[in-house]
C-alpha cells in the first residue's frame, strides 16, 4: 500500500527533488555525466501521479522550464553578434540534449495526465516553450547573422548552420519562407516543386506581377 502523499508532502518533498534534478539536466553540458538518480526520480513522478498530483506537478514543470528559458533568451540578448550565432546553437543544442531526459522521467505524467487529460505531448509542449521563449524572440536577429555568415566562408562551421537552421526547421516550418535559399541547403525537397494548396497564391502572385507590369507599359 502506498503512503498517502499531501499536496504538502509534494512541495516539501517531492517537487524539491525533481526541481533540483530537472536544474541539473537543463545546464549540463552535452557529455557531462550528472549524478541523478534516474531510479529514484522516476519513482517520485510515478507516486506523484498515482496520488494525484499530476496537474500540479505539469503546472511546476512548465513554470520551471518557462523561467530558465527566459534567462536563457535574456543571456542571449546581451551576446554581441559574433557569439550569437555560436551561443543560439549552444542553448538549442542544450535544451533538445535535456528534453532526451526529462521528457522518458516524466513519461508516467504524460501517459496518465497530458496525453489523456490534455490530449497533448509533453515533448511537443516543451519544444514549444523553446519556440515561444527563446526562438520566437530571436529569429529577426538570428536570421540576417545566418545570412551573413552563409555568404562569408568559415565565420561559422558547417555543422553549426545545419544544426541550426535544421533545429529552426523543426519548431517552426513556416520559418523556411525567411530564408527559402538557406534552408534547402540544409533540408531536403523544401523548395517547390508548387504545392497544390499553394496554387491559387501562385496565381495571385503571377496576376499581381503581370498586372504591374500592365501599368508600367507591358502588354501581354
Amino acid at each position: 500500500v502506498m503512503n498517502v502523499i499531501t499536496i504538502e508532502d509534494y512541495k516539501s518533498t517531492y517537487w524539491p527533488k525533481l526541481d533540483s534534478a530537472i536544474d541539473q539536466l537543463l545546464t549540463q553540458s552535452p557529455g557531462d555525466y550528472i549524478p541523478i538518480s534516474y531510479e529514484q526520480i522516476y519513482s517520485c513522478v510515478y507516486k506523484c501521479v498515482c496520488q494525484q498530483h499530476s496537474e500540479q506537478m505539469y503546472s511546476d514543470l512548465i513554470k520551471k522550464i518557462t523561467n530558465h528559458l527566459e534567462r536563457v533568451s535574456k543571456e542571449l540578448q546581451a551576446s554581441p553578434p559574433d557569439l550569437y550565432i555560436e551561443r543560439f546553437n549552444v542553448a538549442l543544442g542544450q535544451y533538445m540534449g535535456a528534453l532526451q531526459s526529462i521528457v522518458p522521467l516524466f513519461i508516467y505524467m504524460n501517459k496518465f495526465y497530458i496525453e489523456t487529460k490534455l490530449n497533448r505531448d509533453l515533448k511537443d509542449d516543451l519544444i514549444k516553450l523553446f519556440t515561444e521563449h527563446v526562438a520566437e524572440k530571436h529569429i529577426y536577429n538570428l536570421m540576417p547573422l545566418l545570412l551573413e555568415a552563409q555568404s562569408t566562408p568559415f565565420q561559422i562551421t558547417p555543422s553549426t548552420m545545419a544544426n541550426i537552421v535544421k533545429g529552426l526547421y523543426t519548431l517552426r516550418p513556416e520559418w523556411v519562407q525567411m530564408a527559402p535559399a538557406l534552408f534547402s541547403k540544409f533540408i531536403p525537397n523544401i523548395l517547390p516543386p508548387a504545392v497544390e494548396s499553394e496554387l491559387p497564391e501562385y496565381a495571385a502572385q503571377d496576376q499581381k506581377l503581370q498586372r504591374e507590369l500592365i501599368q508600367n507599359g507591358f502588354t501581354r
